[in-house]
């Protein structure tokens, strides 16, 4: 319990860089997905085509493949990049190609009929998808975004692997140093469950308050 206590500090500096690395690809790959999830059911053929493929390409691939993709490739052409900023690049767009797909089949499910009663009323496309196709979109879109904020986490864990100081790497360096293995992890464990309850908690909230908006 000491040494928990004595390293917890570390441990916290720990999680600031994991909801560092979430909150910045949760925020870029839902901006990724809603402009990805769209294109592939309204974009022109030219535009649905290389979206499809790296839908398709990037959700079959490994998480960590992506992660040194981007962490690897770039310097061979004498580019710069960050553990940091390689992980959260190779995250955003894991976590892009899976919304863009959450928000495909959400504005599908939404009957034609509300579109087309829209338009009906003046309302031109972006006017129709952002004040009457999405909203109604979201209560089927809200659970698998959480999901996949919730992946995101828990994949951030995989940034030691390029020398991130997320909290993964911290509770290696602290049971390297102390020995304490089981209960540094056990408390590594608990920070982990402690971040994605709070997630998942706030997706369930995010979701009654949609729902009760409707």
């Amino acid at each position: 319990m000491a040494s928990i206590i004595d390293e917890l500090p570390l441990l916290l500096q720990g999680v600031v860089a994991t909801l560092q690395i979430s909150m910045l690809v949760v925020v870029a790959g839902s901006i990724v997905g809603v402009f990805g999830g769209l294109g592939l059911l309204f974009g022109p053929i030219w535009l649905r085509a290389p979206l499809r493929g790296y839908v398709d390409v990037v959700r079959g691939l490994p998480l960590l493949v992506t992660i040194f993709i981007i962490y690897y490739v770039p310097p061979a052409f004498d580019i710069d990049i960050s553990g940091f900023a390689a992980v959260v690049v190779a995250l955003s767009i894991f976590a892009g190609a899976h919304i863009s797909e959450i928000v495909r089949g959400g504005v599908a499910s939404v009957a034609k009929g509300q579109s087309d009663a829209a338009k009906a009323l003046g309302l031109t496309f972006w006017p129709r998808i952002w004040s009457v196709v999405l909203p109604q979109a979201l209560p089927s879109i809200i659970p698998p975004w959480t999901n996949t904020a919730i992946e995101m986490v828990k994949g951030s864990s995989l940034a030691y692997l390029v020398s991130v100081s997320e909290l993964l790497f911290q509770t290696y360096k602290v049971v390297g140093r102390t020995g304490a293995a089981m209960e540094i992890y056990i408390a590594a464990a608990l920070l982990y469950f402690a971040i994605n309850f709070a997630v998942s908690r706030f997706g369930a909230w995010l979701e009654r308050r949609v729902r009760y908006a409707l």
